[in-house]
């Protein structure tokens, strides 16, 4: 009979759950390293060893550079048995299909060149200059850094794209490295690709300004993310586009995680990536991709994302002259961990730590009023000059696609997902009347801008009245465009830096 029956269940219970954790997964010796419990013997065996796909000229991106003609791609190398299991820890799935890596490749190459012609429209556009000041008119470079290449299923098709004789011929200055935390995959892939550059690191360390800085411009990023720690590298890619050093960014994650950063508001994936991203860069779903194709395979859908960024000029002129990306966080961080209640209740607190020390501003006025009553009472500010324009350029371009339709169907609304090539980001920024009976996931992306400038209003309210025409009208030099947004406002604190 035993003396302690509830420890012992309590124990039995965590020993179930442990094991149901873990299936799969077994503990090394030595290290104490979770790995999978065995090779799959179907794992190299069974999975095609080549695959080519050629890109046809109708497939490719009108005026973008021809990088190359030919994508052929291997299947995951067959791994050291018993010496190269997948870890746990490290959130270790390889790709193990061939013509999922052509796919992957394919769509990156595009997303690529696009992401090029993306940026030379935008420099024509505005007149600007990025910090990168290397950057010019004919720079068609694709500099392509994969994140995580674990056993090279991805490598070694990009390494013949980007670092051999099938290169395009009208530019070898096309540049291709890899950040890797796993010794192993380094060792492989060393001895593989003497010629590879890989940077032996965590890739939450990982400084993208510096890295575009050494690369020679901006970064075309591809990887098979790890999906315990996908929301923060693709944060750490939104700091670095603060100082235009990534262009683009190919990558593979979880499909929950991917339906958030394209949700629309009032649903329920809506929420903290939908606003960031939707605000630095055009977002596109590409495809879905089944567990099959992974070694282990996980147990959920993961999916291909593309982000094309739009760099720190859209940025800067879509928050404004008074909106920092930091408040912004502030705001979204207070509104989405209370997203059930209304904007009015998510934003007291933060109201109360913003003013809360300032004693002048809480006094009551002559309504009887303290400085959080006055703002959550507040109707919603005069979009600035700068943004009207671009709600109206937006209308207009509505009201254009609205008599095109009408001879396909009378009196059909304009659905969201019609509206290609229109402003949606300006169109959908202005407030409601009502706005702090609003639910977070009510409000766009631009309305999230609007209400930050209202809860910061009184911290930046001179700045506003006073020199709201003249900030609009002088020609920002990018180190202030950089130095505006922030080097570091998305990442954590203890994920590296951006110089």
């Amino acid at each position: 009979m035993c003396n302690y029956p509830t420890a012992c269940a309590v124990h039995w219970n965590l020993c179930k759950y442990s094991f149901h954790a873990l299936k799969g997964w077994v503990q090394a010796s030595g290290t104490g390293e979770w790995e999978w419990e065995e090779d799959d013997p179907a794992f190299s065996n069974n999975a095609p060893t080549i695959v080519t796909q050629t890109i046809s000229q109708e497939e490719e991106i009108v005026d973008s550079p021809k990088t190359i003609s030919m994508v052929e791609t291997k299947a995951t190398p067959t791994l050291p048995s018993g010496s190269f299991r997948p870890k746990q820890s490290l959130g270790q799935n390889f790709l193990r299909d061939g013509n999922t890596v052509a796919k992957i490749v394919k769509t990156f190459l595009e997303d690529a060149q696009k992401g090029i012609i993306l940026s030379k429209e935008k420099v024509n556009e505005t007149h600007s200059t990025s910090s990168l000041d290397h950057q010019n008119d004919d720079d068609t470079t694709i500099r392509a850094v994969e994140l995580g290449p674990g056993a090279g299923a991805l490598t070694d098709t990009l390494v013949p794209i980007f670092l051999s004789k099938h290169t395009d011929p009208t530019n070898n200055n096309h540049t291709f490295q890899c950040i890797e935390i796993d010794p192993r995959s380094v060792e492989l892939l060393t001895n593989k690709h003497p010629n590879l550059h890989i940077r032996y690191m965590d890739v939450l360390q990982a400084n993208y300004p510096q890295i575009a800085h050494e690369a020679g411009g901006p970064l075309s990023i591809i990887g098979n993310l790890p999906y315990y720690i996908t929301s923060q590298i693709l944060f750490a890619l939104a700091d670095a586009s603060h100082s235009d050093s990534v262009l683009s960014a190919t990558v593979t994650m979880q499909y929950e995680v991917a339906q958030r950063i394209v949700a629309k508001p009032s649903t329920k994936e809506y929420g903290i990536l939908s606003v960031v991203f939707q605000l630095y860069a055009r977002c596109n779903l590409h495809y879905r991709i089944p567990p099959t194709v992974f070694y282990p395979q996980p147990k959920v859908m993961s999916a291909l994302i593309g982000l094309h960024f739009f760099g720190s000029e859209i940025v800067k002129g879509r928050l404004g002259s008074h909106v920092k990306p930091s408040e912004l966080r502030r705001v979204l961080k207070a509104t989405f961990l209370k997203r059930r209640k209304t904007v009015r209740n998510g934003l007291k607190g933060l109201l109360k730590e913003i003013y809360g020390g300032d004693e002048q501003a809480m006094l009551e006025d002559e309504n009887g009023q303290n400085i959080i009553d006055r703002i959550l009472d507040m109707d919603p500010l005069p979009l600035e000059d700068s943004h009207e324009r671009a709600k109206n350029e937006a209308l207009v371009s509505v009201e254009a696609k609205q008599k095109g339709q009408k001879h396909k169907q009378k009196n059909k609304k304009l659905k969201f997902d019609d509206l290609d090539g229109v402003d949606t980001f300006a169109l959908n920024r202005e407030l409601p009347k009502d706005w702090t009976k609003k639910r977070p996931e009510e409000l766009t992306p631009g309305q999230f801008v609007e209400l930050t400038r209202i809860v910061f209003y009184y911290i930046h309210r001179d700045e506003m009245n006073g020199t709201n025409k003249k900030k609009e009208n002088k020609e920002d030099n990018q180190d202030d465009i950089s130095l505006f947004l922030g080097k570091k406002v998305w990442r954590k604190l203890k994920h590296g830096h951006n110089d």
